[in-house]
């Protein structure tokens, strides 16, 4: 079934702007950012406040928890149940989710516990094996088709859903449930990026003339993916079409993009390819846009040369943080909530372009309501020169 359309039929959210994808999204269209101190990192992040935890789900990592808690609400907006897959073969049902941390936080307190000779909790190794996220999710619904664990660092999430649209397209199942999570927001890791100049010791600034770096979140975001002709006919239309997708590395540095943009730049162009459209067609472009000085130039770069149109750009990072493995997921649905209630969210933080930025219609302020949108672009982009696009579009279009 190659090219065939992936409808997303349901979308689960745990993010710092709020359990769910209704908080999320009214968070995100208020432009509000959400960074603030906590308490054992010394500058600020964006963490997930209250949520509910899945049940049964004590004894896991706090990423895989997310997960699970959006995979509940993803499955129920989908018309599935939050329990299982419904009246569908869990033979055919995949499992994708991607993380760049996994369950690193857990690893390190009981490491802490270890050294301190106390007794270590049994669930250790299923609680920070980077493929839990996944595996657990499908034991959690009975899933036994593909089950894969994705790691391309900060672009983990958006991989996932590429991954898991080429499952339904080769026929491999027939509902993939898909997304990222991390939850990493701890001293080592925080150090870790300072260290590097990667951390903003503020707050986040896509694209700003004065931005230093990103804040770190937390979160999930999980999709339900079905080929477009199979969710018609059980009469489920969904929130937008996924009709391209590609991932390319710029074999240029462990962590610095390459500052041409080139690889981004062809991950876009193949993506469009994918979806059987032209640079042109593309209404809107939610943007990694992390804040960082190497990355928002050269982004800003790709998307003068892909886009001469000047098609709207924005980047919830400013808003949310930075999810990392989550972030792509996360946007991705951020991407098709835009597509299908034709408001666009703004770029928090962002209050003078930067000159790279300056030809680019950044969305700023408030939201802006678009007369059309019929086609939009997602970036994810991460350490190791991984680079992910996803071409989504109305159902309509």
């Amino acid at each position: 079934m190659p090219g065939a359309d992936i409808a997303i039929t349901g979308i689960g959210l745990v993010t710092p702007g709020g359990c769910g994808r209704a908080a999320t999204w009214r968070t995100v269209l208020a432009g509000r950012a959400t960074a603030t101190s906590v308490p054992e990192l010394p500058w600020p992040a964006c963490p997930v406040a209250d949520y509910p935890a899945s049940r049964g789900s004590w004894q896991l990592d706090r990423h895989t928890r997310f997960a699970l808690t959006a995979a509940d609400e993803a499955l129920v907006d989908a018309g599935f149940g939050g329990t299982g897959v419904g009246n569908l073969d869990a033979n055919r049902t995949a499992v994708v989710v991607g993380t760049a941390f996994g369950g690193t936080t857990s690893q390190l307190a009981q490491h802490e516990r270890l050294l301190n000779k106390a007794k270590l909790s049994p669930y250790l190794i299923p609680m920070f094996l980077p493929n839990m996220a996944a595996a657990q999710l499908a034991l959690r619904i009975g899933a036994r088709g593909p089950v894969l664990g994705v790691s391309t660092a900060c672009a983990s999430g958006a991989t996932a859903i590429g991954t898991a649209a080429e499952l339904l397209r080769s026929g491999a199942c027939d509902v993939a449930v898909a997304g990222g999570t991390d939850a990493a927001l701890h001293p080592l890791w925080s150090a870790g990026f300072r260290t590097m100049g990667a951390l903003s010791p503020t707050a986040a600034r896509p694209f700003d003339t004065a931005r230093d770096g990103f804040v770190m979140g937390e979160g999930a975001g999980i999709l339900v993916l079905e080929r477009a002709s199979d969710a018609a006919a059980r009469g489920h239309r969904g929130h937008a079409l996924l009709a391209g997708y590609a991932a390319t590395a710029d074999a240029h540095h462990a962590v610095a993009p390459d500052p041409s943009g080139r690889g981004a730049e062809r991950a876009v162009r193949l993506a469009l390819a994918d979806a059987g459209v032209d640079c042109s067609a593309v209404d809107h472009v939610n943007a990694h846009g992390t804040g960082t000085q190497l990355n928002d130039a050269a982004e800003a770069a790709l998307i003068a040369r892909c886009f001469p149109h000047r098609p709207s750009v924005t980047s919830a990072k400013g808003c949310l943080g930075h999810l990392l493995g989550a972030a792509g997921a996360v946007e991705a649905a951020l991407t098709a909530l835009t597509l299908s209630s034709s408001h666009i969210p703004p770029t928090a933080g962002l209050n003078s372009p930067s000159p790279e930025a300056s030809s680019l219609d950044l969305v700023t302020g408030s939201a802006r309501t678009a007369a059309r949108l019929s086609l939009a672009v997602s970036h994810s982009f991460g350490f190791g020169g991984h680079n992910t696009a996803l071409v989504l579009r109305t159902l309509d279009h």
